[in-house]
């Protein structure tokens, strides 16, 4: 029996593999969090440095997903294959680099751990079907969406365009809604809020979001079809509120600080994308509606 068809037949391993799969997944994600954003300062430097037509001095020096290999930030030496271990080394480690003793963020093993636990959640709702396996890519990079949002106030398109295409590429076998709704969803997903910026802009002058949202509502309405984007707006809208309050309450943050609306959107379009039916349905009851 193949380790596919093992998995097949017994649930519980399936979520403990994916489970397993997830901490890996979400340690690589800490580097795409990290690194993304500082390639693409490094891309349009470049840019810009040709178009003025002088020397860009960090040319030549390799900055990728892979390069250069992980290392302390303070005292630049390179982590051990060991020190990677998700979660277990930053334990064995005591949370401090195995050389200086420089603290390593907490947000590493937070990061991994909840990946691994939406992993193993996924494949708890899902089975071991072809939906467990696009919702785990998704939540991935829903992951890391929310986290460079937060750091950078920045979706990339690097993430959000491949997520609109595999949308669609996903529902045109039907995995979670029929092809047309896909289509529709994606259009309606970004005109929406395309829509709102813009009346935003004319009335007040400033702008609410960036252009970002808008392609990762796109994308969730790929995924979903539209008739779940009233649903998911409506989700990150509470969601949001909710944050914010604690933020201001508990945090005292400043009001006038912007907040970035990505991870609302991205927690409502998961929420969204495994209970939807069953909110929308409760709430049809609850109105009398259903």
């Amino acid at each position: 029996m193949t380790a596919t068809e093992l998995a097949g037949d017994s649930t519980g391993l399936f979520i403990a593999l994916a489970t397993i799969l997830g901490l890996v997944v979400g340690s690589f994600l800490n580097v795409v969090i990290h690194r993304l954003p500082k390639m693409m300062q490094n891309a349009w430097r470049q840019d810009c440095c040709e178009l003025l037509e002088v020397e860009n001095p960090e040319a030549g020096k390799p900055y990728n997903l892979l390069k250069p290999d992980s290392h302390c930030p303070k005292c630049r030496t390179p982590i051990k294959p060991w020190q990677n271990i998700p979660i277990v080394s930053y334990l064995m480690l005591k949370g401090r680099c195995g050389n200086c003793q420089e603290p390593i963020s907490k947000r590493y093993p937070i990061i991994e751990a909840v990946t691994g636990l939406i992993s193993g959640y996924v494949a708890f709702q899902f089975g071991w079907s072809e939906q467990a396996i696009a919702v785990l890519l998704l939540s991935w990079a829903l992951i890391s969406l929310t986290m460079i949002d937060i750091d950078h106030q920045l979706l990339p398109d690097n993430i959000t365009l491949p997520l609109v295409w595999l949308g669609v590429l996903v529902n045109s076998q039907g995995l979670f809604t029929d092809l047309e709704s896909s289509v529709f969803g994606a259009i309606g997903g970004y005109l929406s809020l395309w829509s709102v910026f813009w009346l935003f802009k004319i009335l007040t002058g400033k702008e609410g979001m960036g252009y970002g949202d808008f392609k990762l509502l796109a994308a969730l309405g790929a995924w979903m079809g539209w008739q779940m984007l009233p649903l998911v707006i409506i989700l990150s809208s509470f969601v949001g509120a909710a944050i914010g309050i604690i933020g201001i309450v508990v945090q005292g943050r400043d009001k006038s600080v912007p907040i970035p609306f990505g991870p609302y959107l991205a927690i409502a379009g998961w929420i969204a994308l495994l209970w939807g039916d069953i909110i929308t349905n409760q709430y049809l009851q609850f109105a009398g509606v259903n």
